[in-house]
């Protein structure tokens, strides 16, 4: 196919440094460093006018030094591993004037489809209606460019999706002025078509054949400038709203694959217990049940409707082997995170110190939607459908177990009724592929609720100690000692940090270790700062959690600034303000504070409170209110959030993010966690693992959006922490208390 060489804003990323096959990369959001770099578009001559961007990287100059990369944050990172295979975004028009952009992502709920809709119309100047953003399946030529998580999908794909739009618009209206011998530059672009200085228009259907052998574009390829975009800004309801609520949109346990049977698994009572010895006779008795087989989690009962593959659970007669933590319960494994934890550097000598120590609880993703897969596995082949955050390393799981060679497995991206971390794992599709091979049908898995809170991924506990010493009224040391049960990166992400170049060290810590040094910066200016992360093997499922280190860390963080302007004299958002580093910082923090009235006269056992996050090139500040009169039922009656990400996609979608987050930041603070009793999870459901729920969400909720402050930052995880700390604050300070366990009511 043809290549075109077009000019295009490369991504705008902090400046970092990289060792490339023949090449040295900078990239850089300085105008002297974007002549350096060009995006290539591709062209697929077809019924439809196809476009790919690629970045193509120039030669660094000579004073660009070679070594490892100084990388800004997780995001910086993870784009630029992804920019090799940034050429494979492809965006279609078709002859029926449909938008088509593949999406090398999934939606788990995030309104990333619409972002992305929004983006592809308002370049291409089409009608939203008009643009469709299926999900790709997984495709290994991406490379490192097919996960979803670590907040990045927006900031990854702006300019890219962008590039493409912009190119496509370029020919669309090049093949316009050939068919009516008019100059191209006289033309212009609305509602999904072109228009002539006459009158005359064109759909962009009647164009996209021709527009597919347009090689050289006679108008400017370049995406427009933030200050003409129409839709980017404005807020938009979903795009898949409609088909969600009457129930056309289709997730995994919807799906009508032909000769898929229901399928669930009996499990063990304990943590990754085994079969000892198993009798299906009287289960296969029952009526509907087709199968019973024994497989490495357990025993898969595939009937003629989920009901009866439930019930034919209790018939089964199994004896059960311990899993390795039988003797262990959440004593012994505050006890190990304990003596784990790193001591000290600093004594509090000829200084007063404050010192606190915080236990954070197991917690469960419990996404509303349960784990659902749907395996077709053949002697030579197979293909599963399932909501993937990481569908190649998916694909690649799937091919080990069944002994196939990856281009033989399919896995197709399925959207998802929620995730937050818990789908970068393929747990359920790695089941269900055992299952259909052993019984040489396909199966349609499901896990229950109490399947995934009892054996599927759980946030690490943690234990942490924090130091923090002061003269004269001015800090002198932080020092933050985190130790947690590992937590599992083999989702793909620590190979991605590998490939952008990242400093790993030696060790089973290693991606836990870069993870960590990528997320967790103090905002503030405590003097001299030292953060370290230890962490304690235990043979338990883990995986990250929204916003991963940060809602433990940085919610101890903010607890202790609190206290620490207590210990100071000082009013806690005054004590914030004049310690964070940058003036956008403030910004955030003033516009929370004012907003939600801080300082105001609370009654008796009623209190504010507030906290402040920084990450993925973002903020966010918090500030709730809560009633507290009786502690062991708090309510936050009010939550002010402001926000600065950037250049804000779809304010509406993210006003969304950030309510879900202050409901994320209530359960794990006050009552959501999980219990370990001698080997076994002890919650099992929402009747006792204590989420949120209608009664305890604030009576009010402001979200306040900043002006954008330059390219889009991440969002999806930034208010979990703010939201968190904010609440622990405000509950302390209307009881009295100093909260030192997550959550509180355990």
């Amino acid at each position: 196919m043809p290549m075109l060489t077009c000019w295009v804003p490369p991504p705008r990323i902090s400046p970092l440094r990289t060792p490339w096959p023949g090449k040295a990369l900078e990239i850089s959001s300085s105008p002297q460093a974007l002549g350096r770099r060009r995006f290539l578009t591709y062209l697929v001559a077809a019924p439809a006018l196809a476009v790919g961007a690629q970045l193509a990287l120039d030669a660094e100059p000579a004073q660009a030094l070679p070594g490892l990369p100084s990388l800004a944050d997780l995001g910086d990172a993870l784009i630029l591993a992804g920019l090799p295979t940034a050429h494979l975004l492809v965006l279609e028009v078709t002859e029926a004037g449909r938008v088509v952009l593949q999406l090398p992502r999934v939606e788990v709920g995030q309104g990333l489809t619409t972002a992305m809709a929004m983006l592809v119309a308002d370049e291409l100047d089409a009608v939203l209606t008009d643009v469709d953003v299926p999900l790709s399946p997984a495709r290994p030529e991406l490379l490192f460019g097919q996960l979803t998580g670590a907040s990045n999908s927006v900031r990854s794909l702006y300019d890219p999706v962008r590039a493409a739009a912009a190119a496509a618009r370029a020919r669309l209206v090049t093949a316009a002025a050939r068919r009516w011998d008019l100059p191209a530059s006289g033309l212009r672009t609305q509602d999904s078509r072109v228009y002539a200085p006459d009158g005359r228009s064109a759909p962009y259907g009647e164009l996209a054949v021709a527009a597919a052998s347009v090689l050289v574009p006679a108008v400017s390829t370049l995406p427009r400038p933030a200050g003409q975009q129409r839709l980017v800004g404005r807020p938009t309801g979903r795009i898949d709203a409609r088909d969600i609520v009457t129930g056309k949109a289709k997730y995994a346990g919807d799906l009508d694959v032909p000769g898929a049977v229901p399928t669930v698994v009996l499990r063990p009572p304990t943590v990754k217990g085994t079969v000892r010895s198993w009798d299906g006779t009287a289960a296969r008795a029952l009526p509907g049940v087709l199968d019973v087989l024994a497989i490495p989690t357990g025993i898969a009962i595939l009937a003629e409707t989920f009901d009866q593959a439930l019930k034919a659970k209790a018939a089964v007669q199994v004896s059960w082997n311990p899993g390795p933590l039988d003797a262990l319960s959440d004593a012994d494994v505050r006890a190990r995170l304990r003596s784990g934890t790193a001591p000290f550097v600093v004594p509090p000598l000829l200084s007063l110190s404050l010192d606190a120590e915080f236990d954070f609880a197991f917690v469960s993703h419990a996404p509303m939607e349960v784990l659902t897969a749907v395996a077709d596995v053949r002697p030579d082949r197979a293909e599963l459908w399932f909501a993937a955050q990481s569908p190649i390393v998916s694909q690649q799981a799937v091919a080990a177990v069944l002994g196939l060679p990856v281009d033989a497995v399919k896995v197709n991206v399925v959207r998802a009724g929620g995730s937050f971390g818990r789908r970068l794992f393929a747990d359920a599709a790695l089941e269900a592929a055992r299952i259909s091979r052993a019984a040489r049908r396909p199966v349609k898995l499901m896990w229950t609720r109490n399947d995934d809170i009892r054996h599927g991924r759980v946030r690490p506990a943690s234990h942490h100690r924090i130091r923090a010493t002061h003269a004269l009224g001015q800090v002198l040391t932080y020092e933050h000692r985190v130790c947690t049960v590992r937590t599992d990166f083999g989702h793909g992400l620590g190979e991605m940090l590998t490939a952008a170049g990242a400093s790993l060290p030696v060790g089973a810590d290693a991606f836990s270790q870069v993870f960590f040094d990528l997320t967790q910066e103090l905002p503030y200016e405590l003097g001299v700062t030292t953060q370290l992360l230890t962490e304690v093997p235990l043979d338990i499922p883990t995986g990250s959690w929204r916003s991963v280190y940060s809602g433990l860390v940085r919610v101890a963080d903010e607890v202790m600034v609190d206290e620490l302007a207590r210990a100071l004299g000082r009013d806690p958002v005054a004590f914030r303000r004049s310690r964070l580093r940058d003036a956008g910082a403030r910004a955030v923090l003033d516009k929370a504070a004012q907003a939600g009235s801080w300082g105001r006269p609370m009654p008796a056992g009623h209190a504010q409170g507030i906290a402040f996050h920084a990450e993925h090139r973002s903020s966010v500040a918090c500030l709730v209110e809560i009633d507290a009169t009786d502690p062991a039922q708090p309510r936050v009656t009010k939550a002010v959030v402001a926000a600065d990400v950037g250049r804000v996609i779809n304010p509406r979608g993210l006003e969304a993010q950030l309510l879900g987050a202050v409901t994320d930041g209530i359960s794990v603070t006050l009552q959501a966690g999980l219990h370990l009793d001698r080997g076994a999870i002890r919650e099992g459901s929402f009747a006792d693992f204590h989420y949120a729920r209608q009664r305890h969400s604030p009576l009010a909720f402001e979200a306040h959006l900043m002006p954008p402050s330059g390219p889009p930052g991440g969002a999806g995880e930034l208010g979990v922490p703010a939201a968190a700390a904010a609440v622990a604050n405000a509950y302390a300070r209307a009881t009295g208390t100093s909260p030192r366990r997550f959550p509180i009511n355990h």
